[in-house]
């Protein structure tokens, strides 16, 4: 059955109105599509790992990668089953893959394409999954995955790297930083990581910046990494030894409680545009710190006014390509955030538009984005 929904009132939408754009930014963001352009289905998939039968996109489908082959759009989508108690990250999570001839209307394939198996990465990844895609194109056609592996057995998450000629067969490669700086950084938990593009031929292709392929990442903190072969990375590190951070949290604004990243960023003539994800700022997360508890009423003086608490939305930042440590410009209030009923009821309530896809296709930009962790929709922008 195809689901209706329509835009609801401002009292559970949050303002999300940007001031003038800048020349730098991409934008301004406006709806391809007012409904979802991926849902749940009872699709079933015989799991690997378990042998059973599993309803593997049963609950939610959401956080999506994309990109251009052949004239189409290919998403990648993270899907839930219907396994383990309700709750955030309670599920086994795959990726599925959509196709699309107009970038809004979709056609599934039946089972996920990339998910938890009998290989090494399972200790990463079992009775958690592979979760939240970002996907670039590389120079000699290879398609480059970055995802989150989630393993609640060990309670803990890294991101991971894959590589495709099809984008349906895929070759796990470990954690980006695995084995790095004398093993540094092999007990770090880490996530969302964006490798940067460029504009090339109609596709956005991973690009080099100053000799090397960069990448940006994290949540919490945006940090910088740098790669010679898309699958090995090393963290940019300060003189105290430490990742170099780019983004904070800000007072009073919609990345309050702290930025994460985005689709993967894109080299452009002004600098690199890096889109990023945005939390504002509630009881249990502000200032770029997570608590367990509800506490005092401080985050309230942190919180960006008009924006429900918690609630996800969609910033731009241009960096230096030279330098891309130096940030040039930040946008003070979201370019796009929850606001149809769809993107504030579902799994998660406050309300999200969790972007993580970014295309160029036919003469426009297509955002793709996770709503309220429970379906995809879509956004476009001029050049």
């Amino acid at each position: 059955m195809i689901r209706r929904w329509i835009a609801i009132g401002l009292l559970f939408a949050p303002c999300v109105c940007a001031s003038a754009q800048a020349k730098w930014q991409i934008g301004p963001w406006v709806r391809a599509s007012e409904q979802p352009v991926i849902q749940p289905s009872d699709a079933t998939f015989t799991d690997p790992v378990s042998g059973k039968t599993v309803h593997w996109e049963k609950l939610h489908t959401f956080n999506p990668a994309a990109v251009v082959r052949n004239g189409k759009v290919y998403v990648l989508y993270r899907a839930e089953d219907d396994s383990g108690k309700m709750g955030l990250g309670e599920h086994v999570s795959r990726v599925g893959m959509a196709e699309s001839s107009d970038g809004v209307h979709f056609t599934k394939l039946p089972a996920p394409v990339f998910y938890p198996a009998k290989d090494d990465q399972l200790g990463r990844e079992n009775e958690g999954g592979t979760e939240d895609p970002r996907v670039v194109e590389a120079e000699d056609g290879t398609y480059v995955m970055t995802y989150t592996q989630w393993s609640r057995i060990r309670q803990t998450y890294t991101t991971g790297v894959a590589t495709s000629r099809d984008l349906r067969t895929w070759v796990k490669h470990g954690p980006i930083f695995g084995g790095v700086s004398g093993g540094k950084y092999d007990k770090l938990a880490y996530k969302s990581a964006g490798i940067v593009t460029r504009l090339k031929n109609g596709r956005l292709i991973a690009a080099k910046v100053n000799g090397k392929y960069l990448m940006f990442w994290g949540e919490i903190e945006v940090r910088l990494a740098t790669s010679d072969d898309l699958i090995h990375w090393t963290p940019i590190e300060g003189k105290d030894g430490k990742p170099v951070v780019v983004l904070h949290a800000r007072q009073g604004k919609f990345d309050s409680a702290f930025p994460e990243m985005g689709p993967p960023p894109v080299l452009t003539e002004r600098g690199i545009v890096v889109i990023y994800n945005a939390r504002n700022a509630d009881a249990h997360n502000w200032n770029g710190v997570q608590r367990s508890g509800y506490g005092d009423d401080s985050w309230k003086a942190w919180a960006a006014p008009g924006i429900a608490p918690g609630t996800y939305t969609v910033g731009e930042a241009l960096f230096d390509a030279r330098n891309p440590q130096k940030l040039l410009a930040r946008t003070d209030e979201p370019v796009f955030g929850p606001k149809l009923a769809w993107e504030s009821h579902g799994q998660y309530a406050p309300g999200t538009t969790f972007a993580e896809g970014l295309v160029w296709f036919k003469g426009k930009w297509l955002m793709y984005y996770g709503a309220s962790d429970s379906y995809v929709g879509v956004t476009s922008a001029p050049r």
